[in-house]
């Protein structure tokens, strides 16, 4: 027999009826948490006062501005990260082959802070709508160095067995490690720098307005759009490369793809709401949990979890320390952290 030149996808067998369920019942969890983080904060407002709000506007009442001008922006930029969060964590985990990866493992989260912290720094930035480009280009910078180290070759080729998980996350690492020193040399050496990168370099959903979500959607949705159409590739990548080739996959333009897609999604995330943690680490292995292995599944259902997680998170950051609230980023790290844990008590991981 001769082999034919159509790629064809191995596909995992589906549990039955598990992708409906979860999706009704993810998306149900989803509404709930929309509606109490316009509603639940220092001042609880009930859901009908929340609904006038939005269909009834009245600017001389203090209820509706809270929910319009507070409320709605850091609801949307919660929306918009998690969109961007789970799909990248999915990613991350796929392209290198490792359960416990996020897409901090590629250094993006490190290069964003570098970013930033250069603006505030050097060009004296100190609006958060002017900046967040600064976070989305060092992720985007970083990400291309990493590809660099990992065997993206002048020509733009990468060269066979170049990037193999190892190298990858070693990649990620030592970029990590070097461009975190640079920010801590600049942060150490001028103060106010260093007092306006400390609320962003938190991770919060706090003090962003909509402007930063109508420029942040653009690069979500083509992201998330991207990440989707990689379902079969990281399913054939799961395999092995060899594997992979052998049912004619093009293994290495498809990860420079879906490379693409996770700069993307996890440079709009950072951009927007700051290196959150543990979001795209955890979502992943749950949604994974329902469904099974299935990328094309786990995709658009992480795409929905994440966004569950983070507005919980928030909301929960918002009522435990009244009238002071907790950062979205130390509630996910406080939340992921014992997950974490577990998982890597409770898995045998291949080296």
């Amino acid at each position: 027999m001769t082999a034919t030149a159509t790629a064809v996808t191995p596909t995992p067998r589906p549990r039955r009826g598990a992708g409906i369920t979860a999706t009704l019942g993810i998306g149900a969890v989803l509404l709930v948490a929309v509606v109490a983080s316009l509603a639940i904060g220092p001042r609880a407002l009930p859901p009908s006062v929340v609904l006038d709000a939005l269909t009834a506007f009245d600017p001389m009442n203090p209820d509706h501005l809270i929910v319009t001008e507070v409320r709605v922006p850091r609801t949307v930029i919660g929306l918009l990260a998690g969109l961007a969060l789970g799909p990248a964590g999915v990613l991350a985990q796929g392209l290198t082959r490792n359960p416990i990866a996020e897409p901090g493992i590629l250094g993006l989260n490190t290069g964003a802070a570098l970013a930033v912290v250069l603006a505030i720094g050097l060009l004296g930035i100190r609006s958060l709508t002017a900046y967040v480009w600064f976070g989305f280009l060092g992720a985007g910078v970083a990400a291309l160095i990493v590809a660099g180290v990992a065997g993206i070759g002048r020509s733009g080729t990468v060269s066979r067995g170049a990037t193999s998980p190892a190298t990858l996350a070693l990649a990620g690492a030592a970029l990590t490690a070097g461009l975190g020193s640079v920010t801590t040399a600049i942060l150490l050496t001028d103060p106010n720098a260093f007092e306006d990168y400390r609320f962003w370099q938190v991770g919060s959903l706090a003090g962003r307005d909509l402007g930063i979500a109508g420029q942040a959607a653009p690069f979500v949705l083509a992201g998330l759009a991207l990440a989707l159409v990689c379902g079969p590739t990281l399913n054939a990548l799961a395999l092995g490369d060899d594997v992979a080739r052998s049912f004619g996959r093009h293994v290495e333009r498809d990860r420079v793809v879906c490379g693409i897609a996770l700069v993307v999604l996890a440079g709009s995330a950072t951009a927007v709401a700051g290196p959150i943690a543990f979001v795209g680490l955890t979502v992943p292995h749950i949604v994974r949990a329902l469904t099974g292995p299935d990328h094309r599944r786990l995709l658009p259902l992480s795409a929905l979890a994440a966004p569950t997680l983070l507005l919980v998170a928030d909301v929960l950051g918002r009522v435990v320390a009244t009238p002071r609230e907790v950062q979205v980023g130390i509630v996910t790290a406080v939340l992921g952290a014992p997950l974490f844990i577990w998982f890597v008590r409770r898995k045998r991981f291949v080296r």
